[in-house]
């Protein structure tokens, strides 16, 4: 297989896989809409800073359209997977592959249904990424990546491990996503509601106890469908979580930063329309739902205000 892959996405996490790819030697194309991080790729490459503050620059080819693609990493927000899968559908190579690693429910199904069953492989990965500006990244821990089955996944393993991400295979794709899922719906937005780095939930009693008990919330919908996840104790779990990531800012406080819309529909949203379809209460996916959205939307009205007031002096 000639050594090149597709990174869709031009983010935090977009960012940190391509400059890990390309430092191994892969040839990397980034495909986004992001005109400011398509601009400052092409120009510098990708930008990663390591734990001990070190930073080096790795070549990419930032695209806005792809064409004649056999394998790509998919690392774009849950909710620009279907616009992205159409795009995909373009120039995905019949016996291509994507693998998506995002967070949240839904991208698989979203993803099969346009590309194909056996062009769609799933995994899940655990890493703290900073988008500290276009095309530059901050890593903190190590990155870990969980893979499910699928026989055409065996080129892009290969890449990920010459990379040196830390990657297993999991036999339940269902497992893979609702064990990442549990750890996403307590900390996320729990982070983007306090303004404060995954490790200060465990610095402030209240948020730590709101975690725990956002973590077994999400573990009994899970439980109640079956599906078993890949910890015994999800509280423990997402503790281990928040310590390893400490200084990383999640991507949904980033989002909220910045303005962008979030992937709370997809995490909170989905577990709450989940559990309440399975009469199994979960109050406080439900509320952290309704608030991250209603921050998301204040920012709106503050920027419609700015743009009013700014109006009223022209």
């Amino acid at each position: 297989m000639k050594k090149n892959i597709l990174i869709v996405g031009t983010g935090a996490l977009a960012t940190l896989f391509a400059a890990r790819l390309s430092a191994s030697g892969v040839g990397v194309i980034m495909l986004g809409s992001w005109q400011e991080a398509i601009g400052a790729l092409n120009k510098s490459g990708a930008g990663l800073v390591d734990a001990k503050g070190k930073e080096n620059f790795y070549p990419v080819n930032a695209i806005t359209e792809c064409k004649n693609t056999h394998y790509a990493i998919l690392l774009v927000k849950s909710w620009q997977t279907e616009q992205v899968a159409h795009k995909l559908e373009k120039c995905l190579t019949e016996d291509g592959l994507v693998l998506s690693l995002q967070n949240g429910l839904g991208n698989g199904k979203i993803l099969t249904d346009i590309l194909g069953e056996e062009r769609v492989a799933q995994g899940v990965t655990v890493v703290g990424a900073s988008l500290l500006e276009a095309g530059r990244v901050k890593i903190s821990g190590e990155a870990q990546i969980s893979l499910g089955e699928h026989p055409r996944l065996g080129p892009i393993e290969t890449l990920l491990r010459a990379s040196k991400f830390r990657v297993t295979r999991v036999a339940s794709i269902e497992s893979l996503i609702w064990s990442k899922l549990v750890i996403n719906s307590a900390i996320n937005p729990l982070t983007a509601l306090l303004d404060i780095p995954n490790g200060d939930l465990l610095k402030i009693p209240e948020a730590k106890i709101l975690m725990a008990e956002l973590a077994r919330e999400t573990a009994s919908v899970a439980e109640a469908q079956n599906i078993s996840l890949s910890f015994e104790d999800s509280v423990l779990a997402v503790e281990k979580v928040a310590r390893q990531t400490s200084s990383n800012i999640s991507s949904m406080l980033q989002d909220l930063r910045r303005g962008a819309p979030t992937e709370i529909d997809a995490i909170s949203g989905a577990i709450s329309q989940i559990g309440e379809a399975l009469s199994i209460p979960t109050p406080r996916n439900k509320i952290c739902w309704q608030l991250v959205k209603a921050m998301a939307n204040r920012g709106k009205i503050r920027d419609y205000k700015k743009q009013k007031s700014f109006k009223e002096f022209l």
